[in-house]
């Protein structure tokens, strides 16, 4: 009877709401995952059309299936829906369901983040779509290369939907990132140290970081090409100082790391399920640890792998070439330890293990073309022709796609309860493999015949026909794979009988709860002692369910769950997590308000949208907290713990740290930018710099200085010292709109001036937000939120008030320092 009350009291404090209400205002973890999952998909069976439309127009030669206007559109919107809103999104998706499961947890650390990038993806992803339906698709490859993609060449909106839809897609992606992180680092069961986390944490904790590095240099990237789009602001325009080379160097930045971001997580369920169907326990734990780690490190030493024949200076095609042939080796660590694992133990060859030993025979294949491409000679003669388009679906398709099938398998009885309905899976299974490999094996060979790369049609005369008739009819087996595996998993779902909990036996925590999970996951945390829990204590589920684990009892009506220690996994603290809300629907739809009148070319309109984001900002904050110290609470028996409220090193603390991180590598990339153009584009030094001065750098390092020196003299009664160092603040913006206004040329007049008026924005809009932080910190002194040992928020300010000021010296010194050394 007590599991049963207290079944009921956690369901009524964590349970969606019925009906629409529930659907627009749910920020549970699973529903969000759920969504994720269900909205790539979507997208998936759309790039997939996509793409049987491109290989029905290749069948044959000179084909008029689709002229050259669509098929442009048909190739760019495959691609970019295939990278940007199927893989990415379906990794968040499947990372936002289980983490908090695997990790003994109860949701993820920011729930309503969670769901603003829910509404961030859909309405983004949605734009593209709408804009395909309308004729003016993205028409200038998924890379957006300049000068193709620039106003002259594509003078309607077409790149600026693409440029518009994917950034706000990125937020998305964004969000995630930090959530991800911050939820593996503290949000873990106790006793849960580093090393028994799951793997598939650590792979996921790696692509987080390498999503918060790799993500802000394309989104800088696309800022500026809209900016030169929509304002003649010359960042990529040779004539004016600019150089197309500058978005290959921001896009690639990101694009090699993405594929990597895109396998890791697969790479994760690999490891995650494969133990399981050999019947043991992974081999090489820690061996794997490192490999991931190592390549996601290295994996940001590449991007001029796609730049071989771009002219770049021969040390650097060595370096470059010798970094795209090492990543190899931690690739191979993690191929052998599986071997190894499945030698170890007993296989069994259920559908999941089916799908793995596809993953291995195609991403293999992937991996040794990869290598060959990262040989500069085999390089210039392969690049851009349909073997680079090959290499990279087996890479993409059999490093994600094929363990994301296993995946889908494995976990299916977790969201559903159910058990399959058809043995309907195996055939869908050769389908896909004989279809996938009849496609793209054959690219391999009609690349090497000189065919190259997003063209519509070809001449009989090449000798490319049967080859790629053979291709196109390989995709329509593919496509008849998919389908039956859309079948079988709709069967399962609404045909499946009821499911016993854990059908694999497996040993991580997710499988320690009744199936379909209930809202909050765990009626009680569990004390985890070794990597594989259920193994260790095979009755765990049922002890939680009693409330016989940590918060074993609902009280307030809060949503509590547990925060460790980063590396010892010792029980910090306790966080309450916030319910349900309007706010993420309604933030994302005031960023979708600002994205469509960007679109339109309603410039002045659209600032008006940001200052709407940050009104509900401030009311989003502005519902955390408490107005009273609470002092430790029961947490476990003879255990009491703080709330986050009264807590350091909170989640809070720990997404600022991420999220500044994030935005330092945006400035890092522009500064990049700034100094690449400088370096190598023509027309430098630019013929007019900013005259020496003296009045805007004191204003800005005074400015500074206020800001640093005051916020940290700011306690409980500490309005006083926040105004002063808003003042400080608004100082720095003084000075920066100083510099630009009366000392830099006009933007459109030279890319120095371009790049210099967006450093100094940069710094303007950092320093205005520490500036309106820190209003918010002195109101909530005023209303009671902070004080006592209530003083988290403003660790929070601190952190973002000390980067905005760093941020503006830079800024100074970058826009002042050429007319004093001149």
């Amino acid at each position: 009877m007590k599991a049963l009350k207290l079944h009921h009291d956690l369901t009524t404090i964590w349970r969606t709401e019925p009906g629409w209400r529930g659907v627009l205002r749910s920020v549970n973890h699973s529903d969000m995952g759920k969504r994720f999952i269900v909205g790539a998909f979507a997208f998936f069976a759309i790039g997939g059309v996509l793409a049987m439309l491109i290989r029905a127009q290749l069948a044959t030669p000179d084909s008029a299936f689709v002229g050259p206007e669509v098929y442009n559109q048909l190739f760019t919107m495959h691609g970019s829906i295939m990278m940007f809103l199927f893989a990415i999104p379906m990794f968040e998706g499947l990372a936002l369901y289980l983490l908090p499961k695997m990790l003994g947890a109860r949701d993820m650390a920011y729930p309503r983040l969670s769901a603003l990038g829910w509404w961030c993806y859909l309405f983004g992803g949605s734009i593209l779509i709408v804009a395909m339906l309308a004729g003016v698709a993205p028409d200038a490859g998924w890379f957006l290369y300049p000068p193709l993609s620039g106003k002259q060449w594509t003078p309607g909106i077409n790149s600026d939907v693409w440029l518009l839809g994917i950034t706000f897609v990125e937020i998305s992606a964004m969000c995630a990132a930090i959530e991800i992180a911050v939820s593996i680092l503290r949000l873990r069961a106790p006793g849960m140290r580093l090393d028994r986390m799951p793997l598939f944490a650590w792979y996921l904790l790696a692509t987080a970081a390498m999503m918060l590095f790799g993500f802000p240099p394309l989104i800088l990237g696309s800022i500026l090409l809209e900016i030169e789009r929509a304002f003649g602001w010359p960042f990529y325009t040779p004539a004016l100082g600019g150089s197309p080379l500058l978005w290959q160097h921001l896009f690639w930045l990101f694009g090699h790391p993405e594929v990597y971001i895109i396998f890791l997580p697969a790479a994760g369920a690999v490891s995650t399920i494969l133990p399981v169907m050999a019947r043991t326990r992974i081999l090489a734990y820690g061996a794997l640890v490192a490999a991931v780690m190592a390549l996601a490190f290295l994996s940001f030493g590449l991007w001029v792998h796609h730049m071989f024949t771009t002219g770049i200076p021969h040390m650097a095609l060595g370096f470059f070439s010798a970094a795209s042939t090492l990543v190899a080796i931690p690739t191979a660590v993690q191929v052998f330890a599986w071997i190894g694992t499945l030698w170890s133990g007993r296989p069994q060859m259920k559908l999941p293990m089916l799908y793995l030993i596809g993953f291995f025979v195609v991403f293999v294949l992937g991996g040794l073309t990869g290598v060959m491409l990262a040989v500069v000679p085999f390089d210039q003669q392969a690049h851009d022709t349909a073997f680079v388009t090959a290499h990279l679906h087996y890479v993409l398709v059999g490093g994600f796609v094929f363990p994301m099938l296993a995946a889908a398998y494995y976990w299916l009885p977790h969201f559903t309860g159910r058990e399959r309905v058809m043995q309907l899976g195996e055939t869908a299974f050769w389908l896909i493999f004989i279809g996938f490999n009849l496609t793209f094996f054959l690219m391999h060979l009609t690349g090497l015949l000189g065919m190259p790369r997003r063209i519509d049609t070809y001449s009989d005369a090449m000798g490319w026909t049967w080859l790629n008739l053979l291709s196109s009819v390989g995709s329509f087996v593919m496509a008849f794979g998919f389908a039956l595996f859309t079948i079988d998993v709709g069967l399962q779902i609404w045909l499946g009988r009821h499911h016993r909990r854990n059908p694999w036996n497996a040993g991580t925590l997710e499988w320690a709860m009744p199936i379909p999970a209930p809202a909050y996951n765990f009626a009680s945390l569990p004390q985890v002692a070794g990597r594989d829990p259920l193994y260790d204590q095979p009755d765990l589920g049922v002890a939680l369910a009693r409330g016989e684990g940590w918060l074993g009892a609902a009280r307030h009506g809060w949503r509590e769950t547990m925060a460790v220690d980063m590396v010892t996994g010792e029980p910090d603290h306790i966080v309450i997590l916030p319910g349900n809300s309007w706010l993420p629907i309604a933030t994302a739809g005031v960023l979708a308000g600002f994205f469509l009148t960007m679109l339109a070319g309603l410039y002045w309109i659209a600032p008006l949208f940001l200052v709407g984001v940050g009104v509900l900002g401030w009311r989003w904050a502005w519902t955390n907290g408490t107005r009273e110290d609470h002092g430790p609470l029961s947490a476990g028996p003879g255990v009491a713990l703080p709330l986050s409220t009264e807590a350091t090193g909170t989640t809070g603390w720990w997404g600022s740290v991420f999220a500044l991180a994030a935005s330092a590598t945006l400035f890092a990339s522009l500064l990049f930018g700034y100094a690449f153009l400088w370096t190598v584009a023509p027309d430098w030094p630019p013929p007019q710099l900013i005259a020496r001065t003296v009045l805007e750098p004191a204003l800005a390092l005074l400015g500074a200085v206020l800001a640093i020196v005051e916020v940290r003299r700011a306690g409980p009664d500490g309005r006083t010292a926040l105004a002063v160092a808003a003042g400080g603040q608004i100082a720095l913006v003084l000075a920066l709109v100083l510099l630009v206004v009366l000392r830099l040329p006009s933007p459109a007049s030279h890319a120095y001036a371009a790049t210099g008026a967006v450093v100094a924005s940069y710094a303007i809009f950092h320093a205005a937000l520490a500036a309106t932080m820190l209003a918010f910190a002195r109101a909530r002194i005023g209303s009671g939120h902070i004080g006592g040992a209530r003083l988290g928020e403003l660790r929070i300010v601190r952190l973002w008030s000390d980067h905005a000021a760093g941020a503006g010296v830079a800024a100074t010194l970058v826009l002042a320092l050429p007319g004093w050394i001149a």
